[in-house]
């Protein structure tokens, strides 16, 4: 009786203990939300909001021209890029998660069309320059009117 205690204790004890995987070091970002996904060239701004996770907390920066986030449109060779102020407090290495919102204004026709259907693609870089995962929105219908 008392191995059998013993062999059952010592399985608990080996089964239960687990290695932690090391966090990533590179942020990671998931799509909330996208819309409007119906837009009339030149007037509609469209929304996208990500939920953003980073283990270091070193997301967004101080220097105004610095830029961290890309915003690639389907339709064209070169993204956007975006300054995203700092989402933590300097110095300081916590893990941080939350929502972001990004507004894309006035999309336009790039062809002769009364309609495109553009997606975009979207990464965020931190400040030790690790990038996190590309997300690609939905389809968007720019209009040429509505």
């Amino acid at each position: 009786m008392r191995n059998f205690l013993f062999l059952i204790l010592l399985s608990l004890l080996v089964f239960s203990c687990k290695k932690d995987k090391p966090m990533p070091r590179e942020p990671v970002i998931e799509l909330v939300s996208v819309g409007p996904t119906n837009i009339v060239q030149f007037k509609d701004s469209i929304e996208v909001v990500l939920k953003y996770y980073d283990n270091d907390g070193d997301l967004g920066d101080y220097l105004p021209d610095e830029n961290s986030l890309m915003v690639k449109d389907s339709r064209l060779t070169l993204p956007d890029w975006y300054h995203i102020s700092p989402l933590a407090p300097p110095d300081i290495e916590l893990k941080i998660e939350g929502l972001l919102k990004i507004k894309i204004n006035t999309m336009f026709l790039l062809g002769n069309g009364n309609q495109e259907f553009p997606t975009l693609s979207i990464k965020l870089k931190d400040r030790s320059g690790n990038w996190s995962n590309e997300i690609i929105t939905s389809t968007i219908t720019i209009n040429d009117s509505l």
